[in-house]
């Protein structure tokens, strides 16, 4: 584990020191800690989801070739 500072509104910090023993935390730290998981987990969905439509709008403007152009033709039919 990497230790950082960090800054949270000081309503949500009271929030934090009046329930987290409610919540069945071990400490305040183990709440902080969950809380910035969540949060990565759910940016990481957010994440991956604008890659794969990025993705997709520049698989949509690629040229690609026909490759049934030479199936079609006056002769398709006696094959």
């Amino acid at each position: 584990m990497i230790q950082n500072k960090i800054q949270i509104d000081e309503k949500d910090f009271e929030f934090i020191k009046k329930t987290f023993k409610a919540l069945s935390y071990k400490s305040l730290s183990h709440y902080m800690r969950e809380a910035v998981r969540a949060k990565v987990r759910e940016d990481r969905k957010k994440w991956k989801a604008l890659q794969r439509s990025l993705a997709m709008e520049q698989i949509g403007r690629g040229n690609y070739e026909n490759h049934f152009e030479g199936l079609e033709g006056e002769d398709f039919e006696d094959r």
